[in-house]
This record gives structure tokens, sequence and C-alpha cells, in this order.
């Protein structure tokens, strides 16, 4: 068995994501069902100052990868480093977040180290020292268990929003062991970004979402989304049609051609539920559907349902949410 349990973290634009946080709790049930400790492997441009508050999630040791080449994460240099550190730390397993990067760096990295990938999961478990995790397959539809032969390195990303975070230990702080590496010289480099800076709550980390679909009949009613979204604090996403429609960005689509997404209440308007969208929202905890088609299959996923039109329902749903909120301030 290797000697600790190691997470990679995501590093972006001068702080670590909520993903590393859910990761680093994840790493640390494992950790201690082994036996062994938690370390992490941090990369990025700034990142060794910051490396230190993991400790806050339990992680007893961050190698720090750190130099401003390292700003914008790239595979072809990213994949390499973390796999000659990995090399040096002996992990009896490696755990990461199955976020848009996580998914790419995660098959990257266990193809490079002939390792065994179980991706995008929603449990993982540990028995008599067996590591086990559980992940969807055949697009949602089902869940299997994945486990590794004897001697076998487990590499496991999670699915982002899903594990339960550890109540943060405010006064620990983690060792940070600096590494000094050589950036490799890579055929391809980050331009530049083209960042949302709208300041809107982000897809894949939001903890509500309002998503609407076709039946929102054009992009100038997804203003009433946009209203509720904002009473509520959350997100707005779209289904593949109305993103298909030209009626919101791609970076507002939900499904398994865009964003796999695990809020604690998702809200679907005017979307009829094929099993692409089910597949890319079906593991939120609390699912309300909006549709005046009694028949629609989103129905058949959601917690709560509302047969209504909704251009009648929205509205007066976000008038009432105005209401309670006030009267609770």
């Amino acid at each position: 068995m290797g000697k600790c349990v190691c997470i990679i973290a995501e590093f972006r634009h001068g702080a670590f994501r909520r993903v590393t946080y859910e990761v680093a709790s994840e790493g640390k049930r494992l950790a201690d069902a082994l036996g062994v400790g938690l370390c992490a492997v941090a990369v990025g441009s700034g990142v060794a100052d910051k490396a230190a508050e993991l400790g806050r999630y339990a992680v007893d040791k961050v190698f720090a990868v750190d130099d401003p080449a390292l700003e914008n994460y790239l595979a072809e240099s990213y994949v390499p480093l973390v796999a000659d550190v990995l090399a040096g730390c002996d992990p009896a397993a490696v755990v990461m977040s199955a976020s848009v990067d996580g998914k790419d760096f995660a098959a990257r990295l266990s193809a490079r180290l002939k390792a065994g990938l179980a991706q995008d999961c929603t449990q993982v478990v540990c028995e008599n020292g067996k590591i086990k995790a559980k992940r969807p397959v055949f697009a949602g539809k089902c869940y299997g268990w994945c486990e590794w032969a004897e001697g076998a390195l487990p590499v496991i990303s999670c699915r982002p929003n899903v594990m339960d975070c550890l109540a943060p230990m405010e006064d620990k702080k983690a060792e940070v062991e600096k590494v000094q590496v050589s950036i490799p010289q890579t055929r391809s480099c980050v331009k530049s970004l083209d960042l949302d800076t709208s300041g809107k709550v982000e897809l894949t980390e939001a903890e509500i979402i309002v998503s609407g679909g076709r039946g929102m009949k054009g992009p100038e009613n997804y203003a009433m989304l946009e209203e509720l979204a904002k009473v509520l604090g959350a997100a707005v996403g779209a289904s593949r049609a109305a993103v298909d429609s030209g009626w919101r960005p791609h970076a507002d689509q939900v499904g398994q051609t865009g964003k796999v997404v695990n809020p604690n209440l998702y809200i679907a308007v005017g979307i009829s539920g094929a099993i692409q969208h089910l597949a890319g929202m079906g593991s939120s905890k609390f699912i309300v559907a909006v549709n005046k088609d009694s028949e629609a299959p989103i129905f058949s996923k959601a917690d709560y349902g509302v047969v209504e039109d909704l251009f009648n329902f929205v509205p007066a749903f976000t008038e009432e949410i105005r209401k309670l909120k006030s009267s609770c301030s």
C-alpha cells in the first residue's frame, strides 16, 4: 500500500476552486479507511502562497508546483509535472475532480501512470482495504461499481457538488513543500481566456439552477428565468434544444453534451426531459419540473412536478419567493 492518498487540487486565478475542498474531504475519508495520510499536488502560478490553507480540509502535506508559466491549465505541461511528483510520493490512490479540466486531466494522467481510471464517480468506499467507486453508465440510466486489481493504482475523479465537504478546521495549516521543476516544452499554449465576468454563479458550482428548454419559445423569455434566478441566488441553465436554437450560449447547456451539474435544487422549466438532458442533471438532490404536458419524461425524474403553463407559473412563483424572502429578512 502507498504512503498516502493524494488529491489533485484545482487552482485557478489565484484561488482554489470549491471542488478542491470536496475532493479533499473525500480523500480524507478514504485515507482514514486505509490508515494513511492525505497529501495534495497543487499546480499553478502563486499556488505555493495559498497551499497551506488546504490544511483546513485535513490535507497534511501539499506538493506545490509554482511557476508563472503554469497560470493556465494546459495538459501538455500539467500532466508530466504531476506524474513526476506522484512518482515521488507513492500514493495509495489519486483523487481529483471530474470538472471540465479535471476529466481531461484525469484521462491523460491515468494513461501516463498506466493506472486504472474511474471517471465521474458519485461514491467512493473502502472495504477491508479494497477501494470501490460508483459511477454512472449508459448516459446515467444506471450505475456501476468499479474496483481495481491487486497492486493497481486507483485514479478516481469525483463528480462536482456530490461529495460532502468536511467542516473546515480554521486553525489547521498543511505542510507545504515547493517542488522545483523544469517546465516542459509544449507544442501549444494558452494565448488568452474568454471568461464570463458577469458575476453570475458558475453552473457546475451552483447550489440552485433554473433551466429553460424549448418551451421558453424564444430567447427574450429567458428574462423571467433570470429574474427567478436572481431572487433565488441561482444560476441559469438551458437544454440542448434551447442552445441549438441560439437562445442561450453553449456555456449554459446542461446535459450529456453540455455540463453535468449536481445542485441541491434543479428547476426545469419547459424542458421535456430527453435522456441526454437527464444525464446531465439527474443526480441533483431535488428536481422541480414545470411543464404543461403532464406526460413529459421530465416528470419521471422530478421530486416535484407542476403541470402548468410556465408563462403563468414562473412570474407568480418568483413573486411568492420574493415575498417570502422579504418576510424573513
